[in-house]
């Protein structure tokens, strides 16, 4: 198993189909042992009704962490150093991206570790409706370049995964997401939608040892729709 050994933080799973539970599922089944916070009581009654559902419930670290609260997040990476003493990868997979995030996670990254954010290609092409949120993902795409080389000489890598659109809570705040998916599966270099699993199959590979010299980098699991200039034209030529 890839994460047999690896101790690894996911915060922002909202509901099953969430991404973040999809790399949580990716992780469990690879043997990393796994750690969740959660912004709110309501999304920790969620988180508590997906975990009941998965073996080894009693193994799993759960606690708040609303990251607009100083407090909050200094008090859930004590908690994480209190019970673990180290932390090999952390699966940032909330709307709200901080700087302090990474500068308490690191302290915990005694051996190197993996740190990885989701983004979304609103950022190089124009999305109607994403509007101020491709902003912000611009923002969280450059944070990902500049933490990578600060944190690179402890041996940290930071990279963010740019999934293309599913029908996650996120998602559903994109007007016109069902149409995107379907030109996502008629343009598509592989034309096809992706899923959960293979957002969470990639997380694994940047947690993982395979990418040991992986930083700095966006990469895209959208099933190659990012590469595409203009639609397919019949007879399957661009």
């Amino acid at each position: 198993m890839l994460l047999e050994g690896k101790r690894a933080l996911i915060m922002g799973v909202a509901n099953k189909r969430s991404i973040a539970w999809g790399i949580a599922a990716a992780f469990h089944r690879e043997g990393a042992e796994l750690a969740f916070s959660y912004q709110s009581e309501r999304l920790k009654e969620n988180l508590d009704e997906l975990l009941d559902g998965v073996s080894g419930r009693d193994r799993f670290l759960t606690f708040p962490c609303d990251v607009q609260s100083d407090e909050q997040v200094t008090a859930a990476f004590g908690t994480l150093a209190e019970r673990w003493g180290r932390l090999d990868a952390l699966a940032h997979c909330i709307a709200f991206a901080d700087r302090e995030v990474a500068r308490h996670a690191a302290p915990l990254m005694t051996n190197g570790g993996s740190i990885f954010t989701l983004t979304y290609n609103a950022v190089e092409r124009v999305v109607p409706g994403y509007n101020v949120m491709a902003v912000a993902k611009a923002a969280l795409e450059t944070e990902v370049r500049y933490l990578a080389s600060e944190l690179g000489p402890q041996q940290i890598r930071v990279n963010a995964i740019s999934a293309g659109p599913l029908k996650t809570l996120a998602g559903s705040a994109v007007k016109g997401i069902s149409k995107l998916r379907d030109l996502t599966e008629e343009t598509a270099p592989l034309r096809r939608n992706i899923t959960q699993e293979d957002v969470g199959d990639v997380a694994v590979f940047l947690a993982s040892d395979l990418s040991r010299a992986v930083t700095g980098n966006t990469i895209f699991v959208d099933s190659g729709f990012h590469i595409m200039g203009v639609p397919s034209l019949p007879g399957g030529s661009a």
